[in-house]
């Protein structure tokens, strides 16, 4: 019964999606081989300014780690990619001809950006199977979907993702019966049968044991070349584990970038975040 009104619900909020069906949009454009500019972003809350003159530009199929003090602003800059935030100026672009300031939540997703937040959010009551299924672009009310099939190419992408997410075993596991890392890796596969461009991943690995850390930084490295993914995490070690390249925000800015070695000599960085 509880999976019965789960999918109910989705069949309401998939007939929602369909009214608001616009034109698709701009094919990605990377021959810059840059997948995200962020240029002269300012934004203000209530006189707080949560952004300041950011600018942040990520390349096609690299994994990003943004760290940095609560309050820096990584929250508002993923809001503002994801269209949940309009700046108050600056200029955000997905590829050389997506103007994101142009665009809403549904059709940056539709894009090809897709966003982790850091508590995950699969349906408890279905299994992780059904899960990826529901991700998939495709069809959502209810009664079609309990009757359709799935597909060859479905089929070999639903095998693909639980490959990668290492949850093969569990396709038929309630997802509510799953430890909390693998509720992560089920909702970062949720994001990958989307097919998207550039991830965005909240603390992946709050309150994980050590290996599902660990299993996490072996995922979340091997999405890195497909996709472009951008981390925020508070764990440095993690951090460590992943990261080539790692920016520092502070105060709604860029304060340093670079390898982590770089940021964590930086006299500025250390002052602010790291400490002594």
């Amino acid at each position: 019964m509880n999976a019965m009104n789960t999918l109910r619900r989705l069949s309401r909020q998939g007939r929602r999606l369909a009214m608001l069906e616009k034109e698709p949009p701009a094919k990605l454009d990377i021959s810059h081989n840059v997948i995200l500019y962020l240029e002269d972003l300012n934004k203000s809350f209530d006189g707080f300014k949560a952004i300041n003159n950011l600018n942040l530009y990520i390349e096609s199929g690299e994994l990003r780690c943004i760290i940095g003090p609560n309050g820096a602003g990584k929250s508002t800059m993923m809001d503002i990619i994801t269209g949940k935030t309009r700046p108050d100026t600056g200029q955000a672009w997905f590829g050389q001809q997506m103007n994101l300031l142009d665009m809403d939540e549904p059709a940056i997703a539709e894009a090809g950006i897709g966003r982790k937040f850091q508590k995950p959010t699969v349906f408890e009551n279905l299994t992780g199977g059904q899960n990826l299924e529901l991700a998939m672009s495709q069809e959502k009310r209810v009664w079609p979907l309990l009757r359709a099939r799935l597909n060859g190419e479905q089929r070999d992408l639903i095998d693909e993702v639980l490959t990668i997410i290492g949850l093969t075993e569990h396709e038929n596991s309630l997802a509510g019966k799953l430890s909390h890392g693998q509720k992560q890796w089920l909702e970062i596969g949720m994001l990958l049968m989307q097919k998207p461009a550039l991830l965005l991943v909240d603390e992946p690995v709050a309150g994980m044991t050590h290996q599902e850390m660990e299993r996490t930084a072996d995922l979340l490295t091997s999405l890195a070349g497909r996709h472009s993914v951008i981390v925020v995490e508070h764990d440095m070690d993690f951090v460590r584990s992943i990261a080539s390249q790692v920016t520092v925000l502070h105060q709604g800015s860029v304060l340093a970038e670079g390898t982590m070695a770089q940021v964590q000599s930086d006299p500025r960085v250390i002052e602010v975040y790291l400490g002594a």
